[in-house]
């Protein structure tokens, strides 16, 4: 049976989900990972769209594992694990409570280097990682525009529980599947005065937009052009982000991808897919350095008729 991501509802009450914050806020790090590791899993013998997908994922990079079904088993089980994980650090990112010791690598400089250049750009990113600690990032540039867009309709509970327990407000948020052509102008206004817009590239949007078949990891998979189309639309710096948890602290990579300033008109369909192959790579190599941190939770890649299935049990 055929899944789009954003169909797949969140599980869990918002009482449960403020209890564990809470668990977490008021006790520490360790009482919180008791706590979790029965819940996660109730959620992984539980959720088999979920699970069958990190089965795949895992499969993928270590096709192994098939021979080995309880390392498997253990594999995705601290997958999950380390989604929850994800989940309370951004609790902490949008707390303001991820100060800068925790914060390591050379995107740091380079993120600030790019804001004094007075050029805004294009900020590709993808559910690798956690992008929410980069908030720590964003509040040294306190004059900074920037404009996230994404689809968040399938978390509404977890964002409501993000303000209720922070008591700080969403960062603003452009819907994915709201950009019209004022929209782009608006963004190209920001953009000439030196904003940057964030951008998801490995997720498909309910609108039916246009995607393009890729290989990642090994197998073919659907990737949105949105983001890629909007850059050669826009005339601007391309950059990528990435935040990962590494040894204790979370390691931020900022660096130059593309810029479509001097892309001519009969060349766009070309850089597109030249471009999204490209991220797709750098997107493969990041997430084969870092496994369990890949937060993309249902079916993604393409079975041998070319669609898009749930594995099989």
């Amino acid at each position: 049976m055929s899944h789009h991501w954003a169909r797949i509802g969140e599980r869990g009450s918002l009482a449960g989900m403020r209890l564990m914050v809470a668990t977490q806020r008021r006790l520490g790090r360790w009482p919180f990972r008791l706590l979790l590791w029965p819940v996660m899993l109730w959620y992984f013998l539980l959720h088999g769209t979920a699970r069958r997908a990190s089965r795949a994922y895992l499969l993928r990079l270590d096709p192994g594992l098939s021979r080995h079904p309880c390392k498997r088993l253990w594999l995705g089980y601290r997958h999950f694990l380390a989604f929850a994980d994800a989940l309370m650090d951004k609790v902490a990112a949008w707390s303001g409570d991820i100060t800068d010791e925790h914060l390591v690598g050379s995107g740091i400089a380079r993120f600030s280097a790019a804001i004094d250049t007075g050029q805004g750009g294009l900020i590709l990113v993808a559910h690798h990682g956690n992008l929410d600690v980069v908030n720590a990032l964003a509040e040294r540039h306190p004059g900074l525009d920037l404009t996230v867009m994404m689809h968040t309709r399938n978390a509404r509970k977890f964002h409501a529980l993000l303000e209720r327990v922070t008591g700080r407000p969403r960062p603003p948020v452009l819907e994915v599947d709201e950009i019209t052509p004022a929209t782009a102008q608006c963004l190209a206004e920001r953009l000439d005065a030196g904003g940057y817009v964030v951008i998801a590239a490995d997720r498909l949007p309910l609108s039916g937009e246009r995607s393009r078949r890729l290989d990642f990891l090994g197998a073919p998979a659907l990737f949105p052009e949105g983001p890629f189309r909007l850059a050669a639309l826009l005339r601007c710096p391309l950059y990528t982000l990435a935040c990962v948890r590494e040894d204790g602290a979370f390691r931020i990579d900022f660096e130059p991808f593309d810029d479509t300033r001097d892309l001519r008109r009969r060349e766009r369909e070309r850089w597109i897919a030249e471009a999204m192959q490209r991220h797709a790579d750098r997107l493969a190599q990041r997430v084969r350095d870092h496994p369990l941190q890949w937060f993309n939770f249902y079916p993604f890649w393409l079975n041998e008729t070319g669609s898009i299935h749930d594995p099989t049990p």
